[in-house]
């Protein structure tokens, strides 16, 4: 891959990567780091109704749910800017074949090509 392609890549994941961070901390600052006596502004925690208190439960799992999945995504963005830094950004690590640009251009931290993707996804979808 040409050094223009590689710069523009790093770009797009670095402002893709500040983006996700940025999501994690107002995430963690809105939902993740107050108890439910706190979101709900009360004294004491008994105070509210227990359809509420459930309600703010599950608002506080998917905020969980949501931390974790941005976690991952910001893991393998991580892992494409390595790859990029030591210039084997853009090949499958399955089969070493160039990743087509609409794929990277679509999923720029992708690591496989289209083919390998498809068989990946294959073995995961048979349970192998």
């Amino acid at each position: 891959m040409k050094k223009k392609d590689l710069e523009k890549y790093e770009a797009l994941l670095l402002a893709k990567r500040k983006e996700l961070v940025e999501e994690m901390g107002l995430l963690k600052k809105s939902s993740l780091n107050s108890t439910v006596k706190e979101a709900s502004g009360e004294l004491s925690s008994y105070s509210t109704h227990m359809a509420d208190q459930g309600t703010d439960a599950d608002e506080r799992e998917k905020a969980f749910l949501f931390a974790s999945k941005s976690g991952r995504l910001l893991y393998h963005i991580d892992e494409a800017l390595r790859r990029v830094n030591d210039k084997t950004f853009g090949k499958c690590q399955e089969c070493g074949q160039e990743i087509s640009q609409a794929r990277l251009e679509a999923v720029p931290h992708a690591r496989l090509c289209i083919a390998c993707k498809e068989k990946e996804e294959k073995k995961k979808a048979l349970g192998q």
